[in-house]
């Protein structure tokens, strides 16, 4: 009996081995074309974007920069320079959404963080910090097409 258990436990072992390794497996092309190093990690920069000094108060003035500043966060998405951005909900300190961008360079972030409306307006003032997150980040964009049913 005590040889069938080691038996069952073994077997067991080696199925929970195996079944984590296939779930681990790293794809060389996949880290390379992400710019993955060793740690499946890459540089990235942060933006905290938050309320600007403007004092904006004409609507038809605020709809034109929200437009255009959903076209430019489109557009650098599609450049593949921008990763994620996002509204942040109601907060004590005046944050209203997130960029990743694409880039380990703060200053070459913040060269495409001014081709928006909202930043050019100073409707919106940003925060920017180097970032170290996963490089599978990158296939974010691509996923979300895939559970997009409308666009702004």
């Amino acid at each position: 009996m005590k040889i069938f258990a080691f038996i069952c436990i073994t077997a067991l072992s080696f199925l929970f081995i195996q079944n984590t390794e296939a779930q681990n497996k790293y794809d060389s092309v996949l880290a390379k074309k992400l710019q993955a190093d060793d740690y499946g990690m890459k540089n990235y920069v942060f933006v905290i974007l938050k309320k600007g000094s403007a004092n904006i108060s004409d609507k038809h003035q605020l709809d034109s920069i929200f437009h255009g500043h959903m076209a430019n966060i489109q557009r650098l998405a599609a450049e593949g320079k921008l990763i994620i951005a996002g509204p942040i909900g109601d907060n004590d300190k005046n944050y209203e959404g997130i960029f990743v961008f694409n880039t380990s360079s703060v200053d070459e972030a913040r060269q495409w963080l001014n081709t928006d409306p909202a930043i050019q307006a100073k409707d919106l003032d940003a925060e920017l910090y180097p970032w170290y997150c996963s490089a599978a980040l990158q296939e974010i964009p691509a996923l979300h097409k895939q559970v997009q049913k409308k666009s702004f």
